[in-house]
């Protein structure tokens, strides 16, 4: 079965979250919600209190699919500035495994980080500058290679849906897709 890590911190954007959290979890993908704080409580950009599954520091990142990155600020300067995090994704870049962000955490997190390099990326308007040696994409969710990149909060299902394809496949995302009442 596949296994995403889904970060979380102080001031992520909660829907971007917890909308691909749900899309995963329904498509029976195993999905970790991650505090990227020295705690589980988190509070999310609109104050919502958010229980994460686990510590940044708890987990071993090895076993990820994916680990997905939301944005919202200031949680996306949270997962910038988280040094585990960092390694985290530099070695599953390494290997060529999968990577996810939406809104800002695409410039704010991979861009500023080196991740994007020549690959085609989307964030949220505003951001563009920082996604440092990238191609930027028209497309609202983008997956070049094993980066893929989403624009913002309107596009977090049609994230949530491109993953459950990359990790299984285009008929179980467009069964999910008919199951939510997607339009």
């Amino acid at each position: 079965m596949a296994k995403v890590y889904a970060m979380i911190a102080d001031g992520t954007e909660e829907v971007e979250c917890l909308a691909v959290v749900d899309v995963l979890r329904r498509a029976g993908i195993e999905t970790v919600l991650v505090s990227a704080m020295d705690r589980l409580d988190v509070v999310s950009s609109h104050n919502i209190r958010i229980q994460a599954d686990a510590a940044v520091s708890e987990v071993d990142f090895s076993d990820a699919d994916v680990i997905f990155l939301p944005g919202g600020m200031p949680g996306s300067e949270h997962l910038s500035g988280c040094a585990p995090l960092i390694r985290a994704l530099e070695a599953q870049n390494a290997v060529g495994k999968r990577i996810a962000a939406i809104c800002a955490a695409p410039a704010v997190v991979l861009g500023r980080h080196g991740f994007l390099r020549g690959k085609e990326a989307i964030c949220f308007p505003g951001f563009e500058e920082e996604l440092v040696g990238a191609v930027l994409s028209k497309s609202k969710v983008v997956t070049d290679g094993n980066i893929t990149t989403a624009k913002g909060v309107g596009v977090a299902l049609d994230l949530g849906l491109e993953l459950v394809r990359l990790l299984k496949d285009w008929e179980t995302a467009e069964d999910l897709k008919r199951k939510i009442q997607y339009a």
